[in-house]
């Protein structure tokens, strides 16, 4: 029996995945293995930084697939207008979503003491919970839940039935409702609007409070390819303030392109003074930033931000975020979180407000 193994669909994922192993007495690592989703993300030559980092036994990649990939497996998929026969369908589509991903899983989890799923809304829930094998959930993102909790939005409408047939698993649900979900893994369990009884509180500024300066190390190293192209941009401006932007994949491309002039017009000089703007890309947004903003500098976005925690001497004089969440950011002055109100301007509010319509 192996110890653990962390399904990982972003490199947000992987950076948790690292904290808690870096939180283990140093003989306990390598007890644990990645898997690496390719369904939403490029990971670029991340396994092979991973395989070298001294934190995983093995590193291996998953071509996770969605359902819109099988045809038998949509036609479940339909609102038939009455809930009787749309939850017939429903037990369906749950088991013969989870039966196609067998051809593409890499590993037998059941060889494993504990499985961790970041995402457990993604295709291999489905699997985990056909193959009736115990897992624990960790939260997408950090405090996601706070407002946009998937699972009673995705459910919306006779949600108690709902969590009912979830737990018996002839359907499923995300995020703590599926009945081989052990528990559900949260930041912060008091910011959360809507309860669920395998929620558990795992706090992250706890994991990195733990690390010590070869934890440290390990993380810059595994997430940055090329840290003297990454010091080199952190380093320009001569003494001027220096402003981060953290870019999320928002909108329609136009709309993002929009939102983000207007977070550096608005927020891009402090008292006046001409400031240095650096753009963080999410990872997953394809918006041609050096593109759209040439007089500006931009990091490669193949990394979670908060690694920038970990380099030495770096200070941001003011860090820019629509719905990233900032409070675990420890290397900038001042933090601007323009939230749901901000984005009201530019898309309609039951677009980002999902909490509120549950």
């Amino acid at each position: 029996m192996k110890q653990r193994i962390y399904v990982c669909h972003t490199y947000y994922h992987v950076y948790v995945a690292c904290l808690k192993e870096l939180n283990l007495p140093g003989r306990e690592r390598k007890n644990a293995d990645l898997v690496l989703s390719t369904m939403s993300n490029d990971f670029g030559d991340l396994r092979s930084r991973a395989l070298k980092c001294g934190l995983f036994g093995n590193v291996y990649m998953f071509d996770e697939k969605e359902d819109i990939q099988f045809p038998q497996v949509m036609k479940y998929h339909k609102d038939r207008g009455n809930l009787l026969l749309n939850m017939l369908a429903r037990i369906k589509y749950t088991k013969l979503l989870g039966k196609m991903q067998q051809d593409y899983v890499p590993v037998d989890f059941k060889q494993y003491k504990d499985v961790y799923v970041f995402c457990d809304s993604d295709p291999i829930g489905y699997y985990l919970s056909y193959k009736k094998i115990h897992y624990h959930a960790l939260e997408d993102g950090l405090d996601c839940i706070s407002t946009y909790d998937t699972a009673r939005y995705d459910n919306r409408g006779h949600f108690g039935l709902k969590a009912f047939l979830a737990s018996w698993n002839l359907i499923f649900i995300q995020n703590g409702w599926a009945k081989y979900c052990l528990d559900m893994e949260v930041n912060d369990i008091s910011i959360l609007p809507y309860p669920c009884p395998k929620y558990i509180e795992k706090p992250r500024k706890e994991l990195v409070d733990g690390l010590d300066e070869e934890g440290k190390e390990i993380l810059v190293h595994l997430f940055i390819e090329d840290m003297d192209e990454i010091k080199e941009k952190l380093n320009a401006g001569n003494g001027k303030n220096k402003i981060l932007l953290l870019t999320e994949p928002l909108c329609a491309l136009d709309v993002r392109e929009r939102i983000f002039k207007d977070c550096i017009e608005k927020f891009g000089s402090i008292d006046g003074e001409e400031s240095v703007v650096l753009i963080k890309p999410h990872p997953r947004d394809i918006l041609d930033y050096h593109k759209v903003f040439p007089d500006d500098i931009v990091l490669d976005g193949k990394f979670p931000m908060e690694v920038l925690n970990y380099i030495k001497g770096l200070r941001f004089r003011r860090v820019i975020s629509v719905f990233t969440v900032v409070h675990g950011i420890r290397f900038a002055e001042e933090m601007v979180y323009l939230g749901e109100d901000f984005m009201d301007q530019y898309e309609p509010p039951d677009m980002h407000r999902q909490n509120e319509l549950i």
